[in-house]
């Protein structure tokens, strides 16, 4: 094992709080492969709907599920890349200019149209985390993706901002910093899920991701090949959870349990006659339902949540260009019957997404839609890896502390994130 190619994501999800620590042993910056060496979970506490809501809750979440990962893996780390999300999520479209110095356009003016985009005014109570260029302009001719070794005078790029709060980025970098450990990077989870479960292809012909949390369900949407829209729900699997507890008088342990086993988000998958037991108690003893009335409340509200997704594509004026359909992912996607739900109400083909591709080591161990945002960000650090070469010793998660350079490392590389979101 190569500790100075060992990457470590963190995924502090409304319900569960999910470490993984992974080698890097492929050196294709597009697609870098990734041995899955250790891999952590913890209940989380200390969160309300993707923020940080008790910083010492959440910080001994963070310490059980990274201790766990790094029993398994047999390696320490003392870096990790963070998954943040949530409703104080906010993107815009901003362009820069600049005029060619040459005959051909290099690498040089690319970079300042860029840092034009870029420099835009953010409040002080917001941060930016992703600069994604999305397409560039060659003096009238639209729509290049790289411009570089064309002739003309003026230089046009667009660039997909992306913002976070900064006060939720505080809190959650100051309870990683308590456990021990420190955020070399923070990154947005359906971009970081995007990356472990959205192909190519997908991405080129129109995609939605949909990323069904318990406390929030977040959106992606991708269009020849760059993201274009960003939103999000505030419901989950969580709301679900919620409903059964109402709908059948059990507690939430229970309904959980139940929606586990026995559940189902597509009502007429589930045969008709099919009988399960409830939980026994003191005052009601042994009760009996149909299947059926636990099928129709989890297809009920996640209907609900799919058509405030489907509402929220439809503003943004992408429900017509998803040609290749719909993903879904998340722990709440895991249920039977998802995508043949989300096919209906959307009107398209869907699938559920898992990470798969470019894994290897324990590969079998995260292959589930929980896992997509926390493999999401080790194929992200993996990126940086691949990108770094030799000259990342020191600067990635190892057993070493991590230097002072690797912050300006993740700075100048923020322009090459256009090859993969």
């Amino acid at each position: 094992m190569n500790v100075d190619r060992l990457v470590a994501g963190l995924d502090i999800g409304s319900a569960k709080t999910t470490a993984v620590i992974a080698e890097v042993v492929g050196d294709f910056p597009k697609h870098p492969t990734v041995n899955i060496l250790g891999v952590g979970q913890a209940r989380t506490t200390g969160l309300r709907k993707g923020v940080v809501a008790d910083i010492d809750e959440t910080t001994r979440c963070i310490q059980k599920a990274m201790q766990d990962a790094e029993r398994m893996a047999g390696a320490k780390v003392t870096t990790l890349y963070a998954g943040i999300a949530g409703e104080h999520v906010q993107a815009m479209t901003s362009k820069g200019i600049a005029s060619v110095t040459g005959s051909d356009i290099t690498k040089a003016d690319v970079d300042r149209a860029n840092s034009v985009a870029r420099a835009q005014a953010i409040p002080q109570d917001r941060e930016l985390i992703h600069a994604i260029p999305q397409e560039y302009t060659v003096d009238k001719n639209i729509g290049i993706r790289d411009p570089i070794g064309m002739i003309g005078t003026r230089l046009e790029t667009e660039m997909y901002l992306v913002t976070i709060g900064s006060s939720p980025a505080m809190n959650l970098r100051k309870a990683v910093e308590k456990s021990g450990y420190k955020v070399g990077e923070l990154v947005l989870e359906p971009l970081a899920s995007a990356l472990s479960v959205l192909t190519d292809d997908e991405k080129e012909l129109g995609v939605c991701l949909v990323e069904m949390g318990a406390g929030t369900t977040d959106i992606a949407i991708f269009h020849e090949g760059k993201i274009r829209h960003l939103g999000t729900v505030g419901y989950g699997g969580g709301n679900v959870t919620s409903d059964i507890v109402h709908g059948l008088g059990v507690t939430a342990a229970d309904a959980e349990r139940l929606k586990e086993l026995y559940g189902c988000a597509w009502e007429p998958m589930v045969d008709h006659g099919a009988v399960i037991k409830l939980p026994s108690t003191v005052a009601q003893g042994d009760r009996e339902i149909p299947r059926e009335l636990l099928a129709h409340i989890i297809h009920q509200r996640t209907a609900e949540i799919f058509e405030l997704v489907a509402r929220d594509v439809e503003q943004a004026g992408f429900i017509k260009r998803l040609s290749a359909g719909v993903v879904v992912t998340g722990g709440a996607a895991a249920q039977p019957g998802t995508a043949e739900l989300a096919s209906h109400v959307f009107g398209t083909g869907a699938r559920v997404g898992e990470p798969g591709e470019f894994l290897g080591g324990l590969a079998d161990s995260v292959q589930a839609p929980r896992f997509s945002t926390v493999v999401g960000l080790v194929q992200y650090g993996a990126h940086r890896v691949a990108l770094g070469g030799a000259g990342a010793k020191g600067k990635r998660l190892s057993m070493a502390n991590a230097t002072p350079s690797f912050d300006g490392l993740a700075q100048r590389f923020k322009t090459w994130l256009q090859d993969f979101f």
